[in-house]
């Protein structure tokens, strides 16, 4: 709470009554040494994070429908009834942000996921703007 007080989040969030945040400091440290970051965030997250960031790549993941999402929780065996409830009486409203995203992953089998996942960023690197960002001088001609 008090580097949130601090302003020292580039997103932050209480969701399903946990709250939740990513150090701005240490985004901006890891994009100046030229990696690749992957924030696990929900929609309002990623909103803060695309203000400071407008070349985030925004990527949804959804799972195959409401039913799928609850017996994947249930099978889980990690959340109360209640918690359970509540994540099922808001994924509806938290699923309808998809289209804000540029990407969007139906999570059907977690293999198939993972590979698309893999191939986003890895076409995402090969943008012109940040191919340039990374080798300057082969666009030096």
């Amino acid at each position: 709470m008090r580097m949130l007080e601090r302003g020292e989040f580039l997103e932050s969030a209480e969701v399903h009554g946990n709250h939740y945040g990513t150090s701005e400091a240490w985004v901006r440290a890891q994009r100046a040494a030229g990696n690749d970051i992957l924030l696990e965030i929900d929609w309002q997250g990623a909103q803060q994070v695309r203000r400071i960031f407008a070349d985030a790549v925004g990527i949804f993941i959804l799972p195959p429908s409401i039913a799928e999402l609850e017996r994947r929780m249930r099978m889980r065996g990690q959340d109360s009834e209640e918690v359970v409830r509540r994540r099922l009486a808001v994924a509806a409203d938290e699923m309808s942000h998809a289209a804000e995203f540029e990407y969007v992953i139906i999570n059907k089998d977690f293999e198939e996921a993972r590979r698309d996942l893999v191939a986003i960023v890895r076409a995402s690197r090969l943008a012109y703007s940040r191919q340039l960002e990374r080798n300057p001088g082969v666009f030096k001609f």
